[in-house]
């Protein structure tokens, strides 16, 4: 079945993983996907390892699991865009895409003529997208942008963490993936445009720009208040309670949504005078007395086991959750059910990749897992074959000279 973007070829001149997140999801959706990389090296990602993917010898492969978890339905080529034989090579792969996405550092592809300046003459229907730190424009332009260093600058880490605490980095890297979901949004967009109009245009991606906009319920609790929101470790800044209790034998998350769903959980719990007690019978007055609140519920809550309150409180309609490890996350039958493990064999390596699926769920034109992570290099000769038309000599040529 082809995917809602077959037909659309991508030059993705990405590496780590803000871009290579967005291009995977492109390639997802049924996009081809050349992935350029430097001859002998490749993408950053492929080396930081350990962990590698194990082959069926139960020995490591040279396939980092970072790498896999961003390349998926992708085609490796190698190339070297330092040398004008590259340069050439580059700009009739572009003329045979539709879309260019790149994160080098604002204004880097300038000195190999490969920037939206030096191709948008050339291809005006060419979507290039560019993903950096902090975008084309701005005092900080220039300024190179990794994950941590933005989720300092964004605020994200002032909010994140217990309250008595340092402010924290989130686990997964946020800044990279939500730059990279962003831009395969806009790249969408473009392509409709694109489809209308027949025009390309530039797509600037700013990973500052995209965690600003993240803060979402915060930035706008700051902005009409013009105070700075405090930590609240597990805690919600607008409901209460909202957040993880520890049971007689693990932790939950309790989440409840409204004063319906509190007076129930009060009667559950068997303390529904809390229910009626004036201090907490509204969602605004719990959020006045949460400092009250939440440790008379503490106590009440460690008193039962787990399966008590996610059985009895599901019963009842009050939002409640385990909060699990990665073990207990794969091995949920929900995740099961939506199929959001799959496995991918490696023609190359004979290795068998266990993935994370996308969760994007289509009816008509869903998802596709075609392609396994590539090897370095691995598509090379195939695609200059494919859409250049080289023969065997021709490539082998450009492969003497160090070109791919």
């Amino acid at each position: 079945m082809p995917g809602a973007l077959d037909g659309i070829r991508v030059f993705d001149m990405t590496r780590i993983l803000a871009g290579p997140s967005c291009t995977q999801i492109l390639g997802d959706l049924g996009a081809e996907v050349i992935k350029i990389e430097r001859s002998g090296a490749g993408d950053d990602t492929r080396y930081f390892a350990p962990p590698y993917i194990k082959g069926d010898d139960g020995e490591d492969t040279s396939e980092s699991a970072y790498f896999c978890a961003a390349n998926r339905n992708k085609k490796s080529v190698t190339l070297d865009i330092s040398k004008p034989e590259g340069q050439a090579l580059a700009r009739k792969l572009i003329g045979k895409s539709q879309v260019l996405v790149e994160n080098f550092k604002t204004g880097g592809l300038k000195k190999y003529g490969l920037s939206y300046d030096d191709l948008k003459d050339e291809f005006p229907s060419l979507v290039y997208c560019s993903i950096t730190g902090f975008g084309q424009t701005g005092p900080y332009a220039n300024r190179p942008g990794y994950d941590v260093l933005i989720q300092g600058m964004s605020g994200l880490m002032s909010l994140n963490g217990e309250p008595e605490g340092e402010p924290v980095k989130t686990a997964v890297p946020v800044a990279d993936l939500m730059a990279g979901m962003y831009a395969a949004t806009s790249i969408n967009a473009a392509l409709r445009h694109r489809e209308v109009t027949g025009e390309g245009q530039h797509i600037d991606i700013g990973m500052l720009d995209v965690m600003v906009a993240f803060s979402t319920i915060m930035g706008m609790n700051y902005l009409a208040t013009g105070e700075n929101p405090k930590r609240l470790g597990n805690a919600h800044p607008n409901i209460v309670p909202y957040q993880g209790f520890e049971t007689s034998d693990g932790a939950i998350i309790l989440a409840v949504g409204n004063d319906g769903q509190f007076q129930r959980f009060c009667a559950v719990a068997g303390c529904p005078e809390l229910a009626k007690d004036e201090r907490y019978t509204t969602n605004g007055l719990r959020l006045k007395n949460r400092e009250s609140l939440i440790p008379v519920l503490k106590d009440i809550v460690i008193q039962k086991p787990m399966d008590f309150w996610l059985v009895e409180l599901e019963k009842n309609s009050v939002s409640c959750g385990p909060i699990y490890k990665m073990d207990q996350v794969f091995a949920n039958e929900h995740v099961q059910a939506r199929n959001m493990q799959i496995e991918m064999e490696q023609p190359k390596t004979g290795a068998k990749i266990p993935m994370m699926n996308s969760p994007i769920k289509m009816s008509g034109t869903p998802p596709e897992p075609r392609l396994a992570p590539p090897t370095l290099g691995e598509h090379t000769d195939t695609v200059l074959g494919d859409l250049l038309d080289m023969d065997d000599a021709e490539i082998a040529g450009l492969r003497e000279q160090g070109i791919i």
